[in-house]
């Protein structure tokens, strides 16, 4: 008698095939129609996205589906609003950038796409082979976009080296994942923790546990597996840097929180330790590497690195105050940095772009508006009040208080201060310094996503329920 294979429940991954069939059906508009319709392949591809957001914020379906293997919760939801918040505002920023660098490729925005249904599919993993399928849907995509710009030296070697570490970082994510394979005989999250709640954790699951974070952390760049962050982000062009410091980042923290928090929950006291380490070593480089730099997009990322350290002192805790801090930090983080970039694609004059921060001098005497919405910003990624980011830092670091982890709160709080410096500089610089020469305008879609970015940042103080509501039900979800 044979078997009746049952079909799987469509409707919770409804979002992730809408966006592939998009992407595919894109594919074929740019190539049979040619570098003509390039523009209008951008502008699909961000309807597209924008289509998915709305499907998902007025027709959400929870559930578990593909075996257990894909799941849709509170928290997938929330954090893929996020990623599919910051590769659509990713390509709204690169249209002005296309037009003027030849930058009009139509594989850009489909990898775009690409990279964010891998994304996507990361968050709702629920198991291990499902995870890996996303998370390399994904980084095969991040490593073509890096180097897209095939004409620019700099932009091939961001391209490579993000290639070399990344196939590094997955033999190291893998080999991690064959070993908790091995030591519990599950591939699920669930499963896993069930084995690991009756049977504790052995040496060789501890090793495993210890390769599989080591391959989460190259994704989010933190110490120490960050040596890939700064070399992309200053050769990759500026728009792909606008992207893979945003959505990419939401998404790696979400599937780490995930994986952490469903899998290895019985055994906090292990992995807590790893993350401790990497939160101060992260905090840290990143508070004092970026001292010395001079240009603006390898200064972001240090700041970067900085910004995933604090993020996972609210992991470390370990608690549902914890995840709920990550979530939010998260929500600012996106915030913050897509504002930041917009303003960095705008140091453009009639030679190209610029990227010295000393390019900024005197902004404040030729385009006050962006000169006081970008210190707002900095100040904001500085952690001070009443901006959005001194928030996210309040919520981590009272997690970690709450947890015990007295050590690493304060940790915290000093590199911040550190931190301060170089986002004082660069305000200081566009302030009280002699004016450099008047950068081209602005075009408009980038004062928009200045404009929303520095709203958000200020009105947050005003209406913090919303968001906040948000992430505390996103976070009860893994509990």
């Amino acid at each position: 008698m044979s078997e009746v294979t049952q079909v799987p429940d469509l409707m919770p991954v409804m979002p992730e095939i809408i966006l592939a069939l998009g992407a595919m059906a894109l594919l074929m508009i740019g190539v049979f129609g040619g570098k003509s319709i390039t523009h209008l392949v951008f502008g699909l591809a961000m309807g597209l996205l924008a289509g998915t957001g709305l499907v998902m914020l007025f027709l959400p379906t929870l559930g578990v589906t593909f075996g257990g293997s894909f799941v849709a919760d509170e928290f997938s939801y929330f954090m893929k609003l996020l990623v599919l918040t910051g590769s659509f505002f990713a390509i709204a920023m690169s249209w002005a950038y296309a037009k003027s660098q030849s930058f009009d490729k139509f594989e850009y925005p489909v990898l775009i796409l690409l990279a964010t249904l891998g994304m996507m599919l990361m968050l709702s993993a629920n198991d291990m082979i499902a995870l890996y399928l996303g998370l390399e849907l994904q980084s095969l995509a991040l490593y073509v976009v890096a180097a897209i710009n095939r004409d620019s030296v700099r932009s091939t070697e961001a391209g490579l080296k993000y290639f070399v570490l990344g196939a590094l970082s997955s033999g190291m994510l893998l080999y991690g994942m064959s070993l908790v394979y091995g030591f519990t005989g599950q591939v699920g999250f669930e499963q896993i923790a069930g084995v690991l709640a009756q049977e504790g954790a052995s040496l060789g699951l501890v090793v495993g546990m210890v390769f599989i974070l080591a391959g989460l952390a190259f994704k989010i760049s933190a110490v120490p597996f960050h040596m890939w962050t700064p070399d992309v982000y200053e050769g990759a062009p500026t728009p792909v840097t606008a992207f893979l410091a945003a959505a990419p980042k939401v998404a790696a923290m979400g599937m780490t929180l995930r994986i952490v928090i469903d899998g290895f929950s019985p055994v906090t006291h292990e992995w807590q330790q790893v993350i401790v380490f990497v939160s101060i070593a992260s905090m840290a480089l990143g508070a004092f590497a970026a001292i010395g730099q001079t240009n603006i997009k390898r200064l972001m990322a240090y700041s970067s690195i900085g910004h995933m350290g604090y993020a996972l002192v609210g992991l470390a805790a370990g608690t549902p105050a914890g995840v709920e801090g990550v979530i939010f930090y998260m929500t600012a983080y996106l915030a913050m940095t897509l504002g930041v970039f917009a303003c960095i694609l705008s140091m453009r004059r009639k030679d190209g772009m610029v990227e010295d921060i000393y390019e900024l001098s005197g902004l404040s005497r030729t385009n006050l508006p962006m000169a006081v919405i970008l210190a707002m910003l900095l100040w904001s990624l500085a952690g001070i009040p009443p901006f959005v980011g001194f928030f996210g830092k309040w919520f981590v670091f009272s997690a970690a208080v709450e947890a015990g982890l007295y050590p690493l709160a304060v940790i915290g709080v000093l590199t911040s201060v550190v931190g301060c410096y170089y986002y004082l500089r660069i305000i200081k610089v566009m302030f009280f310094d002699e004016p450099a020469e008047k950068f081209d305008a602005m075009p408009m879609e980038l004062r928009v996503v200045l404009g929303l970015s520095g709203a958000f940042i200020v009105l947050f103080a005003i209406m913090p329920g919303p968001i906040v509501s948000a992430a505390e039900t996103a976070a009860g979800s893994l509990f």
